[in-house]
């Protein structure tokens, strides 16, 4: 025999007595494979890859060198030209008037195999054969279809497939029938069966859960074998908190096994271990050794029902703080939250407080064009302390603000008008329009005689908000003589805000009731 290139020596090796018989013996690949000890897939695909010649010849089919081979199901190609001329007959009305028993004698082959290729491969034939020779007159007192006593014999049997998932096989062997006499029984009667079985192992193809079938219909679950060996491993991995490691090596298995059996076979055990319900998916939970959540229990019990620090309570029970935090991070999101601290979209741990407080001034910060002083000025709240917890917290906020800037020329333009038309001093002027010192920068490069000009500290113009809002205070102040502090809560207003005001604005009034008698 010509050597054939691309296979290797090992391998040529390995087959060459499956070969041998399949040459010179009329045996099955199954029975070869059996003799020599092959893998039955590995052995017909070497075969049909590299022993193409040797697959037509046992079939008859040298002189259709270009045949396509059979595939997954359907009629053999040897089926085929072996009884390509009987159905041809059993199609024609040439030969009509014979049954197919006749026919397939004239055409010497066996009955039954061809009636049975009629009914598996070619089921309009034979009804429209019959309803032929009905209309021509030709008519025999023979009994079409199932007998009575099959369908009697097969009834269980055949409910039991419509209603269930078991094979063939083992449906037969529940009924106590034949297994080859109920397949040819469905193959021949009960098609629709065999469609639905074929449709459901096409959508169970790839499944892969426990209990149930996959695509070549066999139950998803370990051999027995594999339950003996693990079973002690897994009788320690539920009832008590060992780590895995600690198991396997009690057990005596292999730690990359028992992880594979307890993933594929139990996660329902580990999502146990880990500490929520039985029905979670396992790719919802986090990862955790059940002896750390033994470890930190009685801290983390602590920490729900008082309000100690966190670093208070870890040196109570003696934990390190810095990983008993990052485990309540990890593990207890809600207890952090619960407790100050929540996490941001991007992963960042902040307090509660702080984010309630800054959120409107964050708001505006990220969506409008003001500056983060006039914004703070204008909510009461501290730059400096607003302006860190952004930079920490929220850095992409602030690219966010720089892209809605408009120009320096526009956005510094009132600033410069109120330098040139007026004689504040630069500082005045970036206390009332809320600029920063871009805005000393800016005029120290377009306006230099501005800065270096002579300026009285002529006080600008306030707010007629904030004149409005101490107006009544100030008329009470002057025409009685209730204290500062008693017209401040009288009215509602912050005294140290409020005596601010005074001094600045009305230091008259001061004066006045220092000089009372």
């Amino acid at each position: 025999m010509k050597e054939q290139r691309g296979i290797r020596h090992e391998t040529r090796e390995k087959y060459s007595d499956a070969i041998t018989l399949y040459v010179e013996t009329g045996l099955s690949i199954k029975q070869i494979c059996e003799q020599t000890g092959v893998g039955f897939s590995a052995f017909s695909s070497y075969l049909s890859t590299h022993h193409r010649d040797l697959i037509l010849k046992r079939h008859n089919l040298t002189e259709f060198k270009n045949v396509k081979l059979r595939g997954k199901k359907g009629q053999t190609t040897a089926a085929h030209y072996k009884y390509k001329d009987a159905i041809d007959a059993c199609d024609s009305m040439e030969y009509i008037e014979y049954n197919i028993s006749q026919i397939a004698r004239i055409f010497n082959v066996d009955c039954s195999s061809l009636a049975s290729q009629l009914r598996r491969h070619y089921p309009d034939i034979v009804p429209r054969r019959e309803q032929e020779r009905r209309r021509i007159g030709i008519t025999v007192n023979l009994q079409y279809g199932a007998r009575k006593w099959s369908k009697e014999e097969y009834a269980t049997a055949i409910e039991m497939l419509q209603s269930s998932d078991k094979t063939i096989e083992e449906v037969a062997e529940a009924c106590n029938v034949s297994y080859t006499g109920l397949r040819e029984h469905i193959l021949a009667y009960y098609p629709q069966i065999t469609r639905n079985r074929e449709e459901k192992r096409i959508r169970a193809t790839g499944q892969k859960v426990r209990g149930l079938r996959n695509g070549n219909w066999t139950v998803c679950e370990p051999d027995r074998e594999t339950l003996e060996k693990y079973e002690k491993a897994i009788d320690l991995y539920r009832t008590t908190s060992k780590d895995v490691k600690d198991i396997v090596r009690i057990v005596g298995v292999t730690l990359g096994g028992f992880r594979y059996h307890l993933r594929t076979w139990h996660p329902e055990l580990m999502v146990l271990r880990r500490g929520f319900d039985e029905g979670m998916a396992l790719e919802q939970t986090k990862r955790y050794k059940k002896s750390s959540a033994e470890k930190y229990a009685n801290a983390i019990e602590r920490l729900q029902n008082t309000d100690l620090p966190t670093a208070k309570v870890a040196a109570e029970f003696g934990l390190n703080p810095e990983t008993f935090r990052m485990y309540l991070r990890e593990h207890h999101p809600e207890l952090v939250t619960a407790r100050g601290m929540i996490r941001t979209s991007d992963g960042k741990v902040v307090s509660n407080r702080s984010a309630e407080k800054y959120a409107e001034a964050l708001r505006i910060y990220v969506t409008t064009s003001e500056s983060l002083k006039s914004i703070a000025k204008r909510l009461g709240l501290t730059y400096n302390s607003v302006g860190g917890f952004i930079r920490r917290n929220y850095p992409e906020a602030i690219e966010k603000h720089n892209s809605l800037l408009v120009s320096s020329e526009q956005m510094f333009a009132e600033g410069v008008e109120m330098l040139k038309s007026g004689n504040a001093t630069i500082h005045a002027v970036m206390d009332e329009c809320g600029y920063n010192e871009y805005f000393r920068t800016y005029i120290k490069s377009k306006y230099p005689e501005l800065l270096h000009r002579k300026t009285e500290r002529k006080q600008i113009l306030r707010k007629q908000k904030t004149a409005d809002k101490y107006a009544a205070a100030i008329e009470c102040l002057k025409n009685g003589t209730d204290t500062m502090k008693d017209i401040a809560e009288r009215f509602g207003l912050n005294i140290h805000s409020f005596r601010k005001y005074l001094y600045k604005y009305t230091p008259e009034i001061i004066k006045s009731r220092h000089n009372k008698p």
